[in-house]
């Protein structure tokens, strides 16, 4: 599962989603986890308390100018090595390596530069650089990127001009589909493109979001030898998910069973 919650799930307005955020997690039970906005989480052991709730161990990844991201794991799972993608990201992105019955299983999970094609590009070439196709890989986080197969005209010209610029190249005109196309061609897989159901986009929920307009920013994208293993992908769109977060989770299912 990946989810961005939102400045670490609480507002002056909603102090209470993160219990909502860790009850949708604790109800799907995913084996891993990466979640993005994590503001404060490093500090007040908020981050620990979040991983002993849902019954999962937490490797959070700083952020450099914006905010963290951690990947979570179950205790079922032998971690194996934990190193974080050391470039300038505007967030963050954090690797684990957690062992399967199919093999050491790479976990990467990020979140890209929100306003800036060009630094987005730069960032998926970071990320293409850090992985290894040859192997059991995942790429999950909010990638704040389009994807290069789907019309986005009408959803882009529907944003109000400040977030429009977002998601145009500098012509002002061209949808910027860059980053996911660039790790397409590095190898990765779009699980919901391979094995998706129901709508796909992620943002914006009930909950809200302006700058959002019936988008998918959300990914899980898997090496091929991953992705071989998949067999389904959803957003996750029900009561709780509508209101604790401006992001819908993405949940995938893989034939894989961490080991320890």
């Amino acid at each position: 599962m990946t989810w961005n919650i939102r400045t670490g799930g609480r507002d002056g307005a909603d102090p209470s989603r993160l219990d909502r955020v860790v009850e949708v997690v604790a109800a799907h039970r995913p084996d891993v986890l990466a979640l993005q906005e994590l503001r404060d989480f490093h500090r007040d052991g908020r981050m620990t308390r979040v991983a002993a709730a849902l019954g999962m161990r937490a490797y959070l990844a700083r952020a450099w100018f914006g905010q963290s991201v951690a990947v979570l794991v179950r205790p079922s799972g032998r971690v194996l090595r934990v190193a974080p993608v050391r470039r300038p990201f505007h967030h963050a992105a954090q690797r684990v390596v957690v062992a399967t019955d199919a093999g050491p299983l790479t976990v990467i999970g990020t979140h890209l530069q929100p306003y800036a094609g060009s630094r987005r590009l730069r960032e998926a070439g970071w990320l293409a650089a850090a992985s290894r196709m040859d192997g059991l890989g995942l790429l999950l986080g909010d990638l704040n990127t389009l994807d290069p197969w789907t019309g986005h005209d009408e959803r882009v010209r529907r944003l109000p001009p400040a977030y429009r610029r977002r998601h145009l190249r500098s012509d002002g005109v061209t949808v910027d589909t860059r980053a996911v196309a660039a790790l397409h061609r590095a190898g990765y897989v779009d699980l919901f493109r391979l094995v998706g159901a129901g709508p796909p986009a992620t943002v914006p929920t009930a909950y809200g979001g302006v700058e959002f307009s019936d988008m998918r920013l959300d990914y899980l994208l898997a090496t091929p030898a991953a992705a071989r293993l998949a067999r389904r992908c959803v957003v996750v769109r029900d009561a709780g998910t509508d209101r604790a977060s401006d992001h819908y989770p993405v949940l995938a299912e893989l034939d894989l069973t961490l080991t320890d």
